[in-house]
């Protein structure tokens, strides 16, 4: 899993547990819902800025984004 997909997919995962909807979390970090979507998808690369403003929305520490997902996180 490449850094791009590690990012999205712990995303995905934070927000749902969260119960965070794409359109709120694309909301409160003042970024268009369809940026968010390819952020989610892992079609786009995204900064640090915006990595930022996701941890605070979200209450997590930006290391979680980076985070090897666990066996039960993972999608087979």
């Amino acid at each position: 899993m490449d850094l791009r997909q590690r990012f999205a997919t712990n995303l995905r995962r934070i927000r749902h547990d969260r119960g965070i909807s794409q359109e709120d979390l694309a909301y409160e970090a003042g970024v268009d819902r369809a940026y968010v979507s390819r952020i989610e998808r892992a079609v786009t690369y995204v900064g640090l800025e915006i990595i930022g403003k996701f941890a605070e929305v979200l209450k997590v520490d930006p290391v979680e984004f980076f985070a090897t997902p666990s066996r039960s996180h993972r999608k087979t």
